[in-house]
């Protein structure tokens, strides 16, 4: 088995591996990225956030130690419509005046395989914590490590409900946070 995918099951499984023990990793905010897809009975948008910072430590002998948390700025958001990213930061959506910042915080990793887990965790957003199953691909090399997600929400569990009927409730989420080693 090549060295990559020994490490890669490694920080997913939390298997023993000869390095240190818990790792912290140092994010890339450059090279990462928080996108969605918000779709409606007439067509779709595209958009995402700017800013946001990620903290992750591995712990290769024991995955319960491993963590990640991710801390979005509302503020940075943007959208393919300049009237719709204002719409979007208004209380019908995210509310950015009022709450400025979406978290999530991992509570679990479940190991699956070829480099495929699942990261559950709490994200906190329009002050309500919901608990969601985040898909992972990792790949990683001995300079790197990335998280590759491609997953959908439902915006009303966190109390976003304009446009229903119209506005789709499941919003597609795709993120790739880049860490170095």
């Amino acid at each position: 088995m090549p060295f990559r995918s020994l490490l890669l099951i490694a920080l997913i499984a939390g298997f023993a591996f000869p390095v240190a023990a818990a790792e912290s990793l140092t994010f890339d905010a450059e090279n990462s990225k928080i996108d969605f897809v918000g779709s409606k009975a007439d067509g779709k948008h595209d958009g995402g956030f700017k800013t946001f910072k990620a903290a992750a430590v591995a712990d290769f002998e024991d995955a319960a130690n491993s963590s990640l948390k991710i801390e979005i700025d509302t503020t940075s958001l943007w959208s393919d419509n300049a009237k719709l990213t204002n719409h979007l930061k208004n209380p019908d959506f995210f509310d950015v005046r009022k709450y400025p910042t979406i978290t999530f915080e991992s509570t679990a990793i479940v190991p699956g395989e070829d480099g495929k887990a699942t990261i559950v965790g709490k994200m906190k957003m329009l002050d309500e914590t919901v608990e969601v199953k985040i898909p992972v691909t990792a790949e990683t090399d001995e300079q790197q490590i990335k998280l590759i997600a491609d997953f959908s929400i439902d915006r009303t569990k966190w109390g976003m409900t304009y446009g229903q009927g119209n506005v789709h409730n499941d919003v597609k989420i795709k993120a790739l946070l880049v860490f170095k080693r």
